[in-house]
């Protein structure tokens, strides 16, 4: 091995550069002109060197690089650089059947992706105009191959992309019928594999036609398909012919598909669906195992505990910081809050049934809460208890029973302090709501609920800029606290802030766009500020959410009334009065109306009904016998009189009108009328004149007694109350000495009262607790938030 290692000289004496420069003299070009044997080689091509020479190795038959030229003294080129650039590639042939098919196929591939991102974006007609595209594209491709090459050669993936995007999209369209069709196509055809799995997209659209049977059987022809290895596939098919079950209400066999997945794979959708079940036949027994069943399903998170640092690492707490609000954590976040959702939900739904009394099915449900991993639950369920109380009407029973958490943790104490202080409020125990709505703030400064009951408690002592404060820092805790924001509306209001009130109200319509209650205050806001069209319009708009509301409609008829045009307050009028037929002052306005514009048999119908709505009231019956005699109907408006005296034998004005009646026809009975008429006004004066005694005695003012002096037609035809009120040339019947004919040519004045009147507005009330949609009741206009 040491024959091949050369070792450096121990003497530097040798030039350490010696020996670059020598060379092998055969390789010397510097006198090859001079060499005549090579010069005869050249010549040649197959010279060879004399024998007694150095040899020399074969050559080639012509130098590269060398030409005669170059001998001749041209210049040096052994590349051939001096020939120009290389012919360029030869060009592609586009017009080839193959590379037309290729450029084909790439198209309906970008038409596929294209059909689908618009689908993902929300384009849903795009999608199906892309999908339609690269179904015609694809059918010309597959024509255009079977002419070139074997039908095996054809994309048999591309086809079957092609057809399931074009079904997707049909029925992403709600094209039922083509989508079937197409998806029929895909599955009628066995050269593509595994296609009877689509079956299941087939179900899902007889499901959604309600074809029931249809869509059962289709999922069960593709359970058949799918092999035992897909677990999943199969588990979400089985729920997908329970629910299947359920809406056709064969409950027996959607218990046993809930059953056997919950047997098989337990999961939080099937649990809940065995429970409605179960509680669809009545099987108390079954509801309490499948509660069980539902609170034991494995939720397959981790714990908090992991994002919470376990020592003082910077690089550890950036790990956690960073994971702490991720995707996965989200969706985390998400699966326990469905899983409590439906734990609530379905304890909400069997605790009134799987005992004696709902107190004790809460109990019970409670209970298994707290075994389970869902111990934090066991409160939540506690105050739905005592919501539970609140909606059967047994407050107390709901006090007692939120007053048990005063000395849990602060957030469960600021829930329950929330709701005592709404059941307080509700009560109209203002000290006791505003004593709880402390606790609840005090517990959690945070919670936005309490805030706003304690400025509903606050605005109620009429406080208002406190009450707007409180109202202020419960937005700013959440800002999508609507109740709040509505609230500060009506505190401005109350303060005559109008525009502050408005632009309030303006941002609660952003946000809660068909609400009936944020409509009626922007329009009742603009009443205020003088502004009768801007209230109209919102009226109007009022009317096309809740077009069935009296008040808005009566409303509607006042501000054009208001306006002067009587034909439109009039259609609008009209209409209160057709859906709540008993609101006395529509029922004055369109008798007056009638009267004033001379249809007096039309107006005695709406008097007929506001007799029968306050019969006490003698002023409607008088109007009656007036229209009759109005009407010329003089023999029918008599014996109206005849039977108001008979009702009211003391009014002084249905004498008048019978003693002048019965002279002009001519009766016997005149005299007695008279007679009476005379003996009710002596006793007038007697009355009146010891009224005026006893305050000249007194020195002080009393209230004017019904039936005094100078109010003969208002003792009977006015009231004090709101609804009783007609206006003074409406009330202007004749007296004694003037002429019978000149009341038909008296001015009836139509004029009408605020049907609202002064309302008084009440502020919304919170209350913390989850509660479904379903839950919620239609509320009227002015109405408090039931407790949330």
């Amino acid at each position: 091995m040491m024959q091949n290692v050369h070792l450096a000289p121990e003497t530097d004496e040798d030039d350490l550069y010696s020996g670059y420069n020598d060379y092998n003299p055969t390789y010397d070009t510097e006198e090859l002109e001079n060499d005549t044997a090579f010069q005869q080689a050249v010549r040649t091509s197959h010279g060879r060197r004399p024998p007694d020479g150095i040899t020399r190795p074969m050559t080639a038959v012509r130098a590269a690089g060398f030409t005669k030229a170059a001998l001749r003294g041209s210049a040096f080129d052994p590349l051939g650089q001096s020939r120009g650039p290389a012919p360029p590639l030869e060009a592609k042939n586009e017009d080839s059947p193959e590379e037309k098919n290729r450029q084909l196929e790439k198209k309906v591939n970008e038409l596929v992706e294209e059909s689908c991102i618009a689908n993902s974006c929300g384009d849903l007609k795009l999608a199906l105009e892309k999908a339609k595209d690269a179904g015609r594209k694809e059918r010309v491709l597959v024509r255009q191959r079977e002419q070139v090459t074997t039908p095996e050669n054809i994309n048999l993936d591309l086809t079957y992309s092609v057809l399931f995007n074009l079904a997707s999209q049909y029925s992403a369209n709600e094209m039922y019928a083509e989508a079937l069709n197409t998806y029929q196509v895909i599955v009628k055809n066995k050269m593509f594999s595994n296609a009877g799995r689509l079956k299941v997209n087939m179900g899902n659209i007889y499901l959604k036609q309600r074809n029931y049977s249809k869509a059962i059987k289709f999922y069960r022809m593709a359970l058949d398909q799918i092999p035992s290895v897909h677990k999943e596939m199969r588990i979400k098919i089985m729920q997908n012919i329970g629910v299947t079950f359920i809406k056709t209400g064969q409950y027996s066999d959607a218990i046993n598909s809930f059953e056997h997945i919950m047997s098989m794979a337990p999961n939080l959708k099937a649990g809940f669906n065995l429970i409605l079940s179960y509680f669809a036949v009545g099987d108390r027994d079954k509801m309490k195992k499948a509660f069980q069943k539902l609170i034991a399903v494995p939720l397959e998170i981790d714990e908090d505990d992991k994002y919470i640092s376990p020592s003082d690492d910077p690089h550890t707490n950036l790990v956690i910081e960073a994971i702490k609000n991720d995707h996965l954590r989200q969706m985390e976040r998400e699966r326990k809050a469905m899983a409590e959702k439906y734990i609530m939900t379905a304890a909400k739904l069997i605790a009134p049934v799987i005992e004696t009394s709902f107190a004790v099915g809460y109990d019970w449900c409670v209970e298994v809460v707290k075994a389970s991993q869902y111990v934090e639950l066991a409160n939540d369920l506690e105050i739905n208890k005592a919501i539970t109380y609140l909606r059967q009407k047994d407050f107390n029973q709901a006090v007692e029973t939120l007053k048990m958490f005063e000395k849990k943790d602060s957030r469960v104490k600021s829930a329950a302090a929330t709701n005592l202080s709404f059941l307080y409020y509700l009560e109209n125990e203002f000290a006791q709501a505003s004593s709880y709505a402390d606790l609840a703030v005090n517990s959690d400064r945070y919670n936005p609920s309490a805030l706003t009951n304690k400025g509903n408690t606050v605005f109620a002592n009429g406080d208002y800029e406190k009450a707007a404060e409180f109202y202020k820092e419960a937005l700013r805790n959440d800002s999508s606290c609507t109740e709040a924001l509505y609230n500060i509306g009506l505190t401005y209001k109350r303060l005559n802030r109008l525009d502050e009130a408005l632009d309030c109200f303006l941002k609660l319509h952003a946000i809660l766009r068909n609400s009936a209650q944020i409509l009626y205050q922007i329009a009742n806001v603009y009443e205020l500020m003088e502004d009768p069209n801007q209230a109209i319009e919102w009226l109007m708009q009022l009317i096309s959410v809740v077009p069935t509301d009296s008040r808005a409609l009566s409303k509607l008829g006042e501000l054009y009334d208001s306006e002067g045009d009587k034909s439109q307050a009039f259609q609008y009028y009209y209409e209160s009065y057709r859906y709540f037929p008993s609101n006395i002052e529509v029922i004055e306005w369109l008798g007056a109306y009638y009267i004033d514009t001379q249809f007096c048999e039309k107006a005695i119908q709406y008097f007929e009904r506001a007799s029968l709505i306050q019969p006490t009231q003698v002023k409607w019956q008088l109007m009656v016998a007036s229209c009759f005699r109005r009407s010329g109907n003089y023999q029918k408006a008599l014996d109206t009189y005849k039977d108001i005296h008979r009702k009211f034998p003391e009014n002084v004005e249905c004498l008048r009108f019978l003693v002048r009646l019965c002279t002009d026809i001519g009766l016997k009975e005149v005299q007695e009328y008279a007679t009476k008429l005379k003996r009710l006004e002596k006793m007038k004066e007697i009355r009146e004149q010891r009224i005026k005694s006893g305050r000249d005695s007194s020195g002080g003012s009393r209230s004017r007694r019904e039936g005094s002096d100078g109010s003969d037609s208002g003792q009977n035809c006015s009231a004090s109350s709101k609804g009783e009120r007609l206006s003074a040339k409406l009330r202007a019947l004749p007296g004694t000495n003037e002429p019978y004919e000149s009341s038909s040519n008296k001015e009836i004045d139509a004029s009408y009262v605020d049907p609202l009147g002064p309302q008084i507005e009440r502020p919304k009330t919170a209350a913390k607790k989850r509660i479904d949609e379903d839950d919620f009741a239609d509320e009227e206009l002015g109405d408090d938030l039931l407790p949330e």
